[in-house]
C-alpha cells in the first residue's frame, strides 16, 4: 500500500524511547515518507502519544503493522521482535530494525526475505564507521573488537547479568562484566549490544566480532570503542552516545540514525553505502 505521489508508507511497532520519536519526526514531514500505522502494547498511552498529530495513524496489532505499509520498523522490546520481523518478511516489506541483536539468532529470517523479495535494512543505530568496516571486509580482516561501557543503570537487568548473579548498581570503579563473541553478547544483553550486532553483520560476522561489555560509573554517556585490524586499514573509532531520557538502555542517536536510513530510501541524493 503506497503513499500517495509515489511516497512509501510507514509502520511502526512500538512508541517508546525510539518509536515515540521516529513517529513526530515522520509526521512533521518527511519527503517521499507517510506514517500509516503503529502498534503499541498499551493503545491508550498510544493515542496520547498520537495526540497532536497532524495525520494520526491506525494503531492496530504487531501482524496487521505489514499490511499497511511499504516500511515496517521495529522499535519494539526483543521480545516481539520476531512477530514484527516475520510479519513483514512474509508480506514482502521493507523491514528496519532497531533491535540488531535481535536478528543474529533469527539469521533464518534473511534466507525467507531472499524468497518473498523482502529486504532487511539495518540502520546504523548508536555506532560509527560501519561504511569503513564494510568496505574493509570486502578484504582481508584479522580481527574486528567492540568495547562498550555503560553506565551501570543502563545495563541493570540484562539476562547475562541476572543468570551470573551479577550485580552492577553497586559498583564503583569500571567493572568487566562480559567477554565473549557478539552473538553471545547479544544473546546475554539483548536491549545493549544492538551496536556490536550491527557491527558484525557489516564485517566479519558474530562468530568473529569481539566484545566487551563494561559497567562503568564514571561515564555518563553509553560509549564504544571499534577497532579493526585488517589488509586495508587499521580503523579505531569512539562514539559518546547521550542516554535517552526515556529508556537509558537506548541513545537518543538511535531514532534519529531509523530517521536517516528511512530518508535515505527515497532521497536524490545518498551518501554512504
Amino acid at each position: 500500500m503506497a503513499a500517495p505521489q509515489g511516497g512509501l508508507s510507514v509502520a511502526i511497532g512500538g512508541l517508546g524511547a525510539i518509536g515515540a520519536h521516529l513517529a513526530r519526526a515522520l509526521d512533521g514531514g518527511v519527503q517521499g515518507l507517510r506514517l500509516a500505522a503503529v502498534a503499541a502494547r498499551d493503545h491508550d498511552k498510544a493515542r496520547r502519544t498520537l495526540a497532536g498529530f497532524h495525520s494520526v495513524p491506525e494503531i492496530v496489532p504487531l501482524p496487521a503493522l505489514a499490511e499497511l505499509a511499504d516500511i515496517v520498523v521495529e522499535a519494539a522490546p526483543a521480545a516481539v521482535f520476531e512477530a514484527i520481523a516475520t510479519a513483514a518478511i512474509e508480506r514482502g516489506r521493507i523491514f528496519v530494525p532497531s533491535s540488531v541483536g535481535a536478528l543474529l539468532p533469527r539469521m533464518h529470517l534473511v534466507e525467507r526475505a531472499r524468497r518473498t523479495g523482502a529486504r532487511i535494512i539495518v540502520p546504523t543505530g548508536a555506532l560509527l564507521g560501519l561504511d569503513a568496516v564494510r568496505a574493509a571486509a570486502e578484504g582481508d580482516v584479522a580481527s574486528v573488537t567492540i568495547e562498550t561501557r555503560k553506565p551501570p543503570r543502563g545495563l541493570e537487568g540484562a539476562p547475562y547479568l541476572v543468570e551470573n548473579g551479577i550485580e552492577v548498581l553497586g559498583v564503583t570503579a569500571a567493572t568487566l562484566v562480559f567477554k565473549g563473541n557478539a552473538f553471545d553478547a547479544a544473546r546475554g544483553f539483548p536491549a545493549n549490544v544492538n551496536v556490536a550486532a550491527a557491527l558484525a553483520l557489516a564485517g566479519i560476522g558474530p562468530e568473529r566480532t569481539m566484545v566487551e561489555i563494561w559497567a562503568d560509573p564514571a561515564v555518563t554517556r553509553n560509549t564504544h570503542t571499534i577497532r579493526v585490524e585488517a589488509a586495508a586499514a587499521r580503523l579505531t573509532m569512539t562514539i559518546e552516545n547521550v542516554p535517552s531520557e526515556e529508556n537509558p538502555r537506548t541513545g537518543k542517536i538511535t531514532p534519529l540514525s531509523i530517521l536517516a536510513c528511512l530518508r535515505g530510501l527515497t532521497s536524490t541524493l545518498k551518501v554512504g553505502t
